[in-house]
């Protein structure tokens, strides 16, 4: 996979927490129509989330694995570090997210509206702006939103999955072009925090090195 498909991969499943019901639950979940009174709400959930820090476990269909730690800071700033063996570190900040390889020695730079990523790195988080709704599911205690993305719709999906009463992110799962659906779930989230701003700055290690 190229830097920049892992970035789209890897950026799309953030901001995901603890689940306590899997995909078969989910699938079993009925389809009904969308309500515009519950998006609403969903909405300024996710504009109420300004600061999260948390650990997290990725896993994805295919049988990767992988954990690490997440630091979000709305609008627009986040940062995913790997734990080892996972060479890798991710920062959006400035519009911009930096995907760096540190095995490789490799930085590579990607337009945060290029992925929904964007979707939660906006000022205001909207159901109607830049992505449309794909699916809506209602079921007990569950709520699941699928959107994709108004420019690419046939490029994956990104859907939240939420615990009702109280409301609650419980899940971010994404499904790429082929099929691949890859799913992180995060671990003593703490939300809130003043975080440092310098964990948003990537500077390159790179620039300047000699070649040997």
């Amino acid at each position: 996979m190229t830097p920049v498909g892992r970035i789209l991969a890897i950026v799309l499943v953030v901001l995901a927490a603890a689940t306590g019901f899997g995909n078969a639950a989910e699938r079993a979940l009925p389809v009904v129509h969308v309500d515009t009174a519950e998006l609403a709400r969903l909405e300024n959930y996710l504009n109420g989330l300004r600061t999260v820090q948390a650990r997290f476990i990725q896993v994805a269909s295919d049988g990767s694995y992988s954990e690490g730690t997440l630091y979000l800071s709305r609008p627009g700033r986040m940062r995913i570090d790997y734990d080892a063996p996972v060479p890798i570190e991710i920062v959006a900040n400035r519009g911009s997210i930096t995907y760096h390889d540190k095995k490789l020695e490799q930085v590579s730079f990607i337009d945060v509206d290029a992925t929904p990523a964007g979707f939660l790195l906006d000022e205001t988080v909207s159901f109607a702006h830049k992505v449309r709704v794909s699916a809506y599911e209602k079921a007990s205690n569950a709520i699941r939103v699928s959107i994709v993305r108004n420019d690419d719709p046939l490029a994956g999906s990104l859907t939240l999955v939420f615990a009702d009463q109280p409301l609650e992110l419980k899940k971010w799962v994404v499904t790429d072009a082929q099929g691949i659906a890859t799913t992180v779930s995060l671990l003593g989230t703490q939300f809130g925090l003043a975080l440092d701003s310098k964990l948003f700055e990537f500077r390159n290690p790179y620039i300047g090195k000699r070649a040997d």
